[in-house]
């Protein structure tokens, strides 16, 4: 069986889990939990990077940050995961979806400030499949109406936009470290903060509403309840895993580009003759191999040929159901426009195989299911 997802293991994740254990600290913000912070500060440049329990506890923590409350409107795609519009629904605020581009999947740029209300407080692009959104239009609606850009890069880590890595571009970034992204501790996310003003207040929320962080810098000689806040730290044992993988992050992104390049080579002669659509990656945007799709004519061509995958012991699956057409969306949301793309294309869309250690001839025989399905129109 070849399958869907296997999580990356780079070989030191237990060693250095043990060294944790060892140092009598595994509960948050200790040693590894530093380094990796720090890791990526140095490799994006952003203020501060602080390490949560999930991409989607920081991207709650940047709702908290943007003060965002009820009655706000908060404008997003609607092909994304449910965690982009939960962090705002829980300060009860409305998800605004908007129609997505069909070339990138991506928020479509150019219907954003239509929907910009008096009661709009952010946009959150999705940079799906660590394709960037076309930051710079989405960067001047904010600033002209005064809106916060919180970056859904769940999927984003060592890609980029224009030499900035995504998550590094808005106001705050939300990372992801689920065991199907790039690199993973289980279970865990990250939140880059572009301005210095926010961080105190993100370190208290974080911290269960205490200025501990403060105390345990020397700042303060106790630390007590000051604000409102959660518990948002992931365990030194998680981060001890993120950390080895983040040692080999270079070699682990080149790995599955080199996946990626293969896949694209290989079904280009299906792309020619116009049996299934390919990834398109905009001028401009480096991504990272987070995944690689396919498109085939309709959902039921994808149902079929999921079927005739599993068959060949290939495990394929499809993304997101639009959040707009789901009893939670229509509850708590509204589509502004028209759903010309999103629907169409998300029943289009079909993810194949990609981690880290995949092997050239796993794809080969991937490649091979895919000619044989097309070629004789199972």
């Amino acid at each position: 069986m070849i399958y869907f997802n296997v999580p990356p293991k780079v070989g030191r994740e237990l060693d250095y889990i043990k060294e944790a254990v060892e140092k009598h600290k595994i509960c948050g913000d200790g040693e590894f939990t530093k380094r990796c912070s720090t890791w990526f500060e140095e490799k994006t440049g952003t203020e501060k990077c602080l390490l949560t329990t999930s991409c989607t506890h920081a991207t709650e923590l940047a709702a908290l940050l943007a003060q965002v409350k009820e009655g706000d409107e908060v404008i997003m795609p609607s092909y994304t995961f449910v965690s982009t519009a939960n962090a705002f629904v829980l300060r009860g605020a409305v998800p605004v979806f908007v129609d997505i581009r069909p070339d990138t999947m991506n928020i479509d740029e150019n219907l954003i400030e239509d929907a910009v209300t008096e009661k709009t407080k952010a946009i959150v692009p999705v940079h799906y499949a660590g394709v960037a959104c076309e930051m710079d239009r989405i960067l001047g609606i904010a600033e002209k109406y005064g809106l916060f850009v919180i970056e859904d890069a769940a999927q984003g880590v060592m890609s980029y936009y224009k030499g900035k890595m995504l998550g590094t571009i808005g106001d705050f970034g939300c990372y992801s470290f689920h065991e199907t992204k790039n690199y993973s501790m289980g279970e865990g996310g990250a939140l880059l903060i572009q301005d210095g003003k926010f961080v105190e207040a993100a370190e208290i929320i974080r911290e269960k509403g205490t200025n501990r962080s403060k105390y345990y810098r020397g700042q303060i000689d106790k630390y007590t309840w000051v604000d409102h806040g959660s518990s948002y730290l992931p365990s030194e044992l998680n981060a001890a895993y993120l950390l080895a993988q983040l040692d080999m992050a270079e070699e682990v992104n080149e790995d599955r580009l080199k996946s990626w390049r293969l896949y694209y080579e290989l079904l280009a002669p299906l792309k020619e003759e116009g049996k299934i659509e390919l990834p398109f990656v905009p001028e401009g945007c480096i991504h990272n191999a987070h995944m690689f799709y396919i498109k085939t004519k309709d959902i039921e061509e994808r149902s079929r040929l999921i079927e005739f995958l599993k068959k060949k012991d290939i495990m394929a699956v499809f993304h997101y159901v639009p959040l707009h057409s789901s009893e939670a969306g229509r509850k708590f949301g509204r589509f502004c426009g028209e759903d010309v793309y999103t629907t169409r294309e998300s029943e289009r869309l079909l993810r194949l195989p990609m981690y880290y250690g995949l092997k050239e001839e796993e794809i080969h025989y991937i490649v091979n299911m895919l000619k044989e399905f097309y070629n004789h129109k199972i």
